[in-house]
C-alpha cells in the first residue's frame, strides 16, 4: 500500500482534457483579476479590520494588514509557479498531488473543502443578515429568519445560494460577468467609505500607534479554549495589543485575504494560463492590499481603539456613528450586502472544482466530476454543493466556526510552499512561466508564517481542525485509498508484472520437463 504515490504532472493536465470531464477556458486576466477582489473585499473589509484594532493590535491594525498581505503575496507567488506549471483544476490539491504524494494531496484537499464549505456558508448567513438590515433602513420589516417547526430558518441564505448555483451551472464566464458588475459597485462604496472617513480623521487617535501590551479583560482565568493555540503551549498570560497583538491581529485579518487562492482553482477555465493567472493574481492582490490598508488608517484615524474596543461588536459603521454621521451607516451596510454577494459565488465555484478535481483522480465518487455537454460546467456537482451550502447556512449556527476557515486556508498554504521545492527538485526539467524569486527562501518564509498565523488561532479552532483531519482520513481509507485511479493502475502494473512472471515460470517448467 503506497500512501505517498504520486500522479505525474502530465497525466493531471492529461485527465483535464477527459471527455465528459472537459471544463472550458473562458476567463481573461480582467476576470481573474475581479475574481480575486470579488472574493476578497466582502464584508470583511467593514467588520474584520475593526475587531483586529479594537481587541488585539490598535492603530497598528494596519500593520497587521501588511503582515497578512505579505504572508498571502509569498504563499501565492508559489500558487502562481505551480498553476502554470499545472494549469487544470484542484489548487493546491493539484500541487500536492504530483509533489508530495496522495494521502497529502487528500488532506489538502479536505482541509481546502472545509475553507470553501464553510467560508460559502458562513457568508451565505451573514448575506441574509445584512439584507434585513438594508430593508430595515429602508423602513421595511423583514427579519433574518422565520420559524418552521420550533426550528429557525436564515432564508437569505438558500435565496442567495440558489441564484449563484444557477448562474454557475449557466456558465463560469456567465456568472464571472455578473460578479464583475458587482465587484465594481462595490469597489466605489469602498471608494467613498474612505474619502468620507478621512474626513473626519485625527492625528491624535494614531497614539500610541502599537498599544502597550496588557493582560485581556478576562485576566489569567479567561477561557483556555479561546485563547490562542501559541499562548497555550508557551503558558503565556492571554493578553492584548503589543507586538503579539499585531501578529494576533493579522492572524485574525488574514480571513480578509482569503480567496486569492480560489483563484487558482480556475486554472483550467483560463485563457493562456501561463500568463493569465500569474497577472491576475498579483493584479487583484495589490488592489485589495491598497483598499485594506487605506480603510484600516480611516478607521483608527476617525476614533480611538479604545472606543472601538467598547463596543460589543466594534464595525466600520462603529466608527461612522461616533463622529455623528449615521447617514454613512446605510451605505455601508449596502456595502456589505453587495461585498459578500460576489464571495458567495467565487466559492461555490471554487468548491465545486475542488471536489471535481479529487472525483475525477477516484478519492470521491467519480460520477461528480462528469460535466454538461453543452456549457461544460459540472452542473451536477454544482447543484450538490450548492444544496449542502443553503442547508447548513439555512439551518445551523455556522458561525461558531469562523475560523475554520481560515486554518484551512492557511494549512494549504503551508502545503503549497513547500511542495514548490519539491516540484523543483523533483522536474527541473519544467520551465513554468512564473518562477518564485530568490530561490529556496521565499518558499522557506512563506511556510514559516503561515504556520506562525496558524498557532495564533484559538485553542477550540484546532481541537476542531484535528476532528476534521481524523473524519477526513476515515474516509480516505475507507473510500478514496481502495477507489483511486493510481491504485487501479498499480493494481493493473502488478498485475501485469505477476503475469509476466508466471508465464516465464511455465515456460521454464515445460523446457526442464522436455529435458
Amino acid at each position: 500500500m503506497n500512501i505517498f504515490r504520486t500522479k505525474s504532472i502530465e497525466q493531471s493536465i492529461s485527465d483535464a482534457d477527459e471527455p465528459g470531464r472537459k471544463l472550458k477556458r473562458s476567463l481573461s486576466t480582467w476576470d481573474l483579476m475581479i475574481m480575486g477582489v470579488a472574493v476578497a473585499v466582502g464584508a470583511g473589509i467593514f467588520s474584520v479590520g475593526a475587531k483586529a484594532a479594537a481587541n488585539f493590535a490598535g492603530p497598528a491594525v494596519t500593520i497587521s494588514f501588511a503582515v497578512a498581505a505579505v504572508t498571502c503575496a509569498l504563499a501565492i507567488m508559489c500558487y502562481a509557479e505551480f498553476a502554470t506549471a499545472i494549469p487544470v483544476a484542484g489548487s493546491a490539491y493539484v500541487f500536492t498531488y504530483a509533489t508530495m504524494g496522495e494521502v497529502l494531496a487528500w488532506i489538502i484537499g479536505w482541509n481546502l473543502i472545509l475553507e470553501l464549505f464553510t467560508a460559502a456558508a458562513v457568508i451565505a448567513k451573514y448575506w441574509g443578515i445584512y439584507l434585513s438590515k438594508v430593508f430595515a433602513l429602508m423602513g421595511v420589516d423583514m427579519p433574518p429568519s422565520i420559524s418552521i417547526g420550533g426550528v429557525d430558518l436564515f432564508w437569505g441564505a438558500f435565496l442567495i445560494v440558489a441564484i449563484f448555483t444557477v448562474l454557475l451551472v449557466l456558465g463560469t464566464k456567465l456568472s464571472a460577468r455578473v460578479g464583475n458588475i458587482f465587484t465594481i459597485i462595490k469597489i466605489g462604496v469602498v471608494l467613498f467609505v474612505i474619502v468620507v472617513g478621512f474626513s473626519y480623521v485625527k492625528f491624535a487617535n494614531y497614539a500610541p500607534f502599537v498599544p502597550a501590551s496588557e493582560p485581556t479583560a478576562h485576566g489569567a482565568g479567561t477561557d483556555v479554549m479561546k485563547q490562542s493555540f501559541f499562548g497555550f503551549l508557551t503558558g503565556a498570560v492571554p493578553a492584548q495589543y503589543g507586538t503579539l497583538g499585531i501578529f494576533a491581529g493579522a492572524a485574525l485579518v488574514f480571513f480578509a485575504f482569503i480567496g486569492f487562492d480560489v483563484v487558482a482553482t480556475s486554472a483550467e477555465e483560463v485563457k493562456n494560463p501561463q500568463k493569465t493567472l500569474p497577472r491576475g493574481i498579483f493584479g487583484g492582490l495589490a488592489l485589495v492590499t491598497f483598499l485594506y490598508i487605506l480603510v484600516s488608517l480611516a478607521l483608527t484615524g476617525m476614533v480611538s481603539y479604545k472606543d472601538l474596543a467598547a463596543a460589543e461588536n466594534p464595525t466600520l459603521t462603529t466608527a461612522f456613528e461616533a463622529v455623528g454621521n449615521t447617514d454613512a451607516a446605510k451605505v455601508i451596510a449596502f456595502g456589505s450586502l453587495v461585498g459578500l454577494t460576489t464571495v458567495i459565488m467565487v466559492l461555490l465555484m471554487g468548491l465545486a472544482r475542488v471536489v471535481m478535481a479529487m472525483s475525477r483522480d477516484g478519492l470521491l465518487p467519480r460520477s461528480l466530476s462528469k460535466t454538461s455537454e453543452k456549457r461544460a460546467t459540472p452542473a451536477r456537482l454544482q447543484i450538490i454543493c450548492g444544496a449542502a451550502v443553503a442547508l447548513v447556512a439555512g439551518l445551523t449556527n455556522v458561525d461558531l466556526l469562523e475560523e475554520m476557515i481560515n486554518i484551512g486556508t492557511l494549512s494549504a498554504f503551508v502545503m503549497v510552499s513547500l511542495g514548490i521545492l519539491v516540484l523543483r527538485k523533483k522536474r527541473p526539467d519544467l520551465k513554468p512561466a512564473f518562477r518564485v524569486p530568490f530561490g529556496k527562501v521565499v518558499p522557506w518564509i512563506s511556510a514559516v508564517l503561515c504556520l506562525y498565523l496558524m498557532t495564533n488561532l484559538a485553542v477550540e479552532t484546532w481541537i476542531f481542525f484535528g476532528i476534521w483531519l481524523a473524519i477526513g482520513m476515515a474516509i480516505y481509507f475507507a473510500y478514496g485509498r481502495r477507489h483511486s485511479r493510481l491504485n487501479e493502475k498499480f493494481a493493473a502494473a502488478k498485475a501485469s508484472v505477476s503475469g509476466t512472471v508466471n508465464e516465464a515460470s511455465d515456460e521454464d517448467e515445460d523446457s526442464f520437463s522436455k529435458v
